[in-house]
């Protein structure tokens, strides 16, 4: 599979990640086989980047990304994680103590000394703008127990407060045929500057699968069910904040753009993929046919000119009125 270095990282990843959200929780239930046999057909599939949160399952992804670690020693991956959402979201908290209890928690979970990539997780606006912040996360890295540091945003704004300080290595950021507006602004000032972009929700929480119908019930654990009206967390991380019904009408017309052999989920991705300043995408994955599907999205050929095209008239008309003003 294709790699691009991942920011100021400097370590190269796929350009197609594998998200663990759903290994942890809030998507349904996952047995721990079903998880680890995702790792492992991602890793088979050319993966080499895992993106996980010390929040997911209360550190379930993390621990079970350290296990298959330890069962496959030398296996060519890079492990994101994030932290500051079990905590109170107040800008308070994020103190250089806090960091320090919160990596040692992830490095026990992951079973390492190091962390590869630390993001704040979509943290309260003013702390991307803390110099106090940055200067603590710099100290995690001279002390060595992190190897990088990032920020995970919900608007723009919030990506282009991060991209002008010099420590940020990586943005991740919603961005897929429903979220457009990191095009404008976003993508060119991180590549400019070159910060990573990790793009997440790319799939819309499954509405770009096309599967969906306006009867499709999900699990009550499941934040598709709960989160809709964002009373749980912001609502852009749950279907990216388009109403469902419009979504689902969209999903259809997005479906007839995919070229023959592709689904319109790997449609998604490669889109994705194709937009300049991306460095990889993480789309999640319940099962190994899942993974391996999604790692597929990165040998199709470019989408045509006509095909990205339409992809901008369906946002236009469709999507843009709900959510452009709004992140």
């Amino acid at each position: 599979m294709e790699e691009r270095v991942l920011g100021r990282t400097g370590r190269k990843a796929s350009v197609i990640g594998l998200g663990t959200w759903q290994l942890g929780a809030d998507w349904g239930d996952v047995r721990e086989a079903d998880a680890l046999a995702v790792l492992d057909a991602a890793v088979g599939a050319g993966v080499t980047l895992f993106d996980t949160a010390d929040v997911y399952g209360d550190g379930r992804s993390e621990q079970l990304i350290g296990r298959y670690l330890r069962a496959n020693p030398g296996a060519p991956v890079t492990v994101a994680t994030k932290m500051g959402r079990r905590e109170a979201q107040l800008p308070e908290n994020y103190t250089l103590d806090n960091f320090r209890a919160w990596t040692d928690r992830s490095r026990a979970n992951l079973g390492v000394d190091r962390l590869d990539l630390v993001q704040l997780h979509c943290p309260p606006t003013a702390v991307y703008s803390a110099d106090a912040v940055h200067d603590a996360l710099d100290t995690l890295v001279v002390e060595q127990r992190i190897a990088a540091y990032g920020v995970s945003v919900e608007t723009c704004a919030e990506a282009l407060t991060a991209i002008a300080r010099p420590g940020v290595a990586t943005v991740q950021i919603i961005l897929n045929p429903f979220r457009l507006k990191p095009l404008d602004e976003v993508l060119p000032a991180a590549a400019a500057a070159g910060v990573g972009v990790i793009a997440r929700v790319p799939l819309a929480s499954g509405l770009l699968s096309g599967r969906y119908t306006r009867d499709t019930v999900f699990p009550a654990s499941d934040h598709r069910t709960y989160n809709r009206d964002g009373s749980a967390f912001d609502q852009g991380e749950t279907f990216s904040g388009v109403d469902f019904a419009t979504g689902v009408e969209a999903a259809v017309e997005f479906a007839a753009l995919a070229p023959a052999g592709a689904t319109p989920a790997q449609t998604a991705l490669r889109w994705i993929v194709q937009q300049p300043g991306v460095s990889t995408v993480i789309p999640g994955a319940r099962n190994a046919d899942q993974a391996r599907a999604n790692a597929a999205a990165a040998a199709l050929p470019p989408l045509p000119a006509e095909t990205l095209d339409a992809v901008r008239d369906l946002y236009d008309r469709r999507i843009r009125p709900g959510v452009h003003g709004r992140w």
